[in-house]
């Protein structure tokens, strides 16, 4: 039902910012919680950020906190990471993942039902 394109990524170098965007289709937004997740070269896939579904709510890894924010747009149906300070270390594929959920949302792979196909962003030194 619900389809997610991300955009936005990238190469910039390190302490510049991009900011990434999930265009979401085929389901009412509003009723999902919503977050980004990374994959890093030979890692496994890790939690970035979340937003529950009224956007009161966010959590973030300790390793982005005070330098990503996430949001969300109800008029476009868009997801937004805003990253800045960007570290080499931040290089991976970013996802987004949306999940019918009642609480304020979560920061494990298996709660969320729709999943993007992914974002680049290269940091360099």
């Amino acid at each position: 039902q619900v389809q997610l394109v991300e955009s936005g990524g990238g190469l910039v170098q390190a302490g510049g910012s991009l900011r990434l965007s999930c265009a979401a289709s085929g389901g009412t937004f509003t009723t999902y919680a919503m977050g980004w997740f990374r994959r890093a070269p030979g890692k496994e896939r890790e939690f970035v950020a979340r937003i529950n579904r009224n956007g009161g709510d966010r959590a973030y890894a300790d390793s982005v906190k005070g330098r990503f924010t996430i949001s969300r747009d109800w008029a476009q149906n868009t997801m937004y990471l805003q990253m800045d300070s960007l570290k080499p270390e931040d290089t991976a594929v970013y996802y987004c993942a949306a999940g019918m959920m009642y609480g304020l949302g979560s920061t494990v792979e298996s709660d969320y039902d729709y999943w993007g196909q992914g974002t680049q962003v290269t940091v360099s030194s």
